[in-house]
C-alpha cells in the first residue's frame, strides 16, 4: 500500500513538473536543439530516413483512408492535434470564466494581439517583395503566431517580482493569437475542402461534446470519438489539427454535476503534461531538423530572403505591433491596461511575443511544403523565437529593477497591486 502510495506520489510529480510552463519550454529548445545536431552530423541520413519512415494502416476496403503518413507528418498532423486539443480547452475557459470573459478587461490585449500578428505579416510581405522573392509571400502568416508554453516559461524565470498582471496580459494576448492563427490556417491553408467527411467531423464533435458533458464520462468512449473526428478531418482537406480545437471547444467551462472545478480545467491538468512533455517536443524534433552542411553550405539557406522576413517579422514586427497598439489604443479609447502595469512593461511582452516556435514551425510547414523555402523559414523561426527569449528575459530583469509609480496605468486611480510573479501565493496558483 505504502509503495502504491509512493509510486502514486511519484506519477504526480511528474506530471506536475510536465505542467510547468519552465519545463515545456525547455523540452521544446532540447529537442530542437537535439534535431538540429542530429541533421548536421554525419550521420544526418537516419535522421532524415526516420522523417521520412512511412507509418500507417493500408487502405481499407475500396477507400483508402489516407493515414499512411511520415513520421515527421504524423508529429504535425496527429501529436499537434493534441496540443490543439489543450489549446481549445484553454480559450474555452478563459472565454466562459477567465481574462477573455469581460470584452472591457480584455479589451487591450485582445486589441494588442491583433497588432501583434498584422504588423509582422505586413514586414513579411514588404521584406519578400523589397529582395524580390514574390514566390515566398505564401508565408505571410509564419511570423504571425506567439508560443504561450515558450513565452510564458520565460516570463516565469525573468519576471520575479513584477505583478501578476503582466502575465494575465501575455496570457490574453496570446490565447488571442492563438484564437486568430488557428482561424488563419482553416481559411488560407485549406486548399480543397471534402465536405461529407467535414460533416462527419462535425457529427463526431458534436457525439464528444454531448458525453463529455455527462455524469460521468467514459474516456473509452471518448477517445474512440476524438481519434475518428481526426481522422475525418484529416480527410477532409481541413488541417487536422482543427478537429482537436473543435473538441476542446465542447468541454464544459463550469462546474457540473456537483464537482468542484470545471471540465476544462480538469481536462487541461490531465492532457497538458501529454502535450507539453511529448507532443510538442517530438513535433519540435521532426519539424527543426534543417541540415546546412552538404549543397550550397549554410550561407545558401541563411542568406534566404524568407529568413530575414521571418526574423523582422517575429522580432522587430511583434515589438511594434503589441507596443505601438497598447499606445495608441491606451490614448484615443477609455480603454487602459490592469492595474500595475504601464505601456513600458510591454516591451518585454512585445520581445516575448516573438516568441513563434510551435504554431510558426506548422506554418511554414503548410506554406512551403518541401520547397527551397522550407529550411530558411525554420531556421528563422528558430534563431528569431531564441533571440526574442534572450531579449525578453534581459528586458524583464530591467523593468523589475526600476521604480514603479503609485498609477502605472495612468487611469487616475491608484494602482491595486497585491500578487507579484514568484511570490508565495502566485506559486500556490500555479
Amino acid at each position: 500500500m505504502t509503495g502504491d502510495a509512493h509510486t502514486l506520489t511519484r506519477a504526480q510529480r511528474l506530471k506536475n513538473w510536465l505542467s510547468r510552463e519552465t519545463t515545456g519550454g525547455a523540452l521544446l529548445i532540447g529537442a530542437a536543439f537535439l534535431a538540429l545536431l542530429w541533421a548536421n552530423s554525419p550521420w544526418r541520413e537516419s535522421y532524415q530516413a526516420l522523417s521520412d519512415a512511412v507509418v500507417g494502416p493500408a487502405a481499407i476496403g475500396p477507400v483508402p483512408v489516407h493515414l499512411d503518413l511520415s513520421l515527421a507528418t504524423w508529429a504535425a498532423d496527429g501529436l499537434l492535434a493534441i496540443f490543439f486539443f489543450v489549446v481549445g480547452v484553454e480559450l474555452k475557459q478563459e472565454f466562459v470564466a477567465g481574462s477573455l470573459r469581460n470584452p472591457k478587461e480584455a479589451g487591450v490585449p485582445m486589441i494588442a494581439a491583433v497588432g501583434g500578428m498584422a504588423v509582422p505579416a505586413l514586414i513579411y510581405v514588404g521584406t519578400v517583395l523589397l529582395l524580390g522573392e514574390p514566390g515566398a509571400l505564401h508565408g505571410w502568416a509564419i511570423p504571425t503566431a506567439t508560443d504561450i508554453a515558450f513565452a510564458v516559461g520565460v516570463l516565469a524565470i525573468f519576471g520575479r517580482g513584477l505583478p501578476t498582471a503582466i502575465r494575465t496580459f501575455l496570457l490574453t494576448l496570446a490565447v488571442v493569437d492563438d484564437l486568430l492563427a488557428i482561424i488563419v490556417i482553416a481559411i488560407f491553408y485549406t486548399s480543397e475542402i471534402h465536405w461529407l467527411a467535414l460533416l462527419g467531423t462535425l457529427v463526431c464533435v458534436a457525439l464528444f461534446g454531448w458525453h463529455v458533458r455527462s455524469r460521468k464520462p467514459r474516456w473509452f468512449v471518448l477517445l474512440p470519438l476524438a481519434v475518428v473526428a481526426w481522422a475525418l478531418m484529416h480527410a477532409s482537406g481541413v488541417h487536422a489539427t482543427i478537429a482537436g480545437v473543435l473538441l476542446g471547444f465542447t468541454v464544459p467551462a463550469v462546474a457540473l454535476h456537483g464537482e468542484a472545478t470545471s471540465r476544462t480545467s480538469q481536462y487541461e491538468h490531465r492532457i497538458k503534461p501529454l502535450s507539453s512533455g511529448f507532443a510538442l517536443p517530438v513535433f519540435a524534433f521532426f519539424a527543426a531538423g534543417v541540415t546546412l552542411v552538404g549543397g550550397d553550405g549554410p550561407g545558401s539557406v541563411i542568406g534566404q530572403p524568407v529568413v530575414l522576413a521571418i526574423g523582422a517579422g517575429l522580432i522587430l514586427g511583434k515589438l511594434v505591433g503589441v507596443l505601438g497598439t497598447t499606445a495608441l489604443i491606451t490614448r484615443i479609447t477609455p480603454l487602459r491596461l490592469p492595474d500595475g502595469i504601464g505601456v513600458r512593461d510591454l516591451l518585454p511582452v512585445g520581445l516575448l511575443a516573438g516568441i513563434g516556435f510551435t504554431v510558426s514551425l506548422l506554418i511554414s510547414e503548410l506554406s512551403f511544403g518541401d520547397s527551397e523555402h522550407t529550411d530558411g523559414a525554420k531556421i528563422a523561426i528558430l534563431s528569431a523565437s531564441v533571440l526574442a527569449a534572450i531579449l525578453g528575459g534581459v528586458a524583464l530583469r530591467y523593468d523589475a529593477r526600476q521604480a514603479r509609480t503609485a498609477d502605472m496605468n495612468l487611469d487616475g486611480r491608484p494602482d491595486d497591486v497585491r500578487d507579484y510573479i514568484g511570490d508565495t501565493k502566485d506559486r500556490e496558483t500555479h
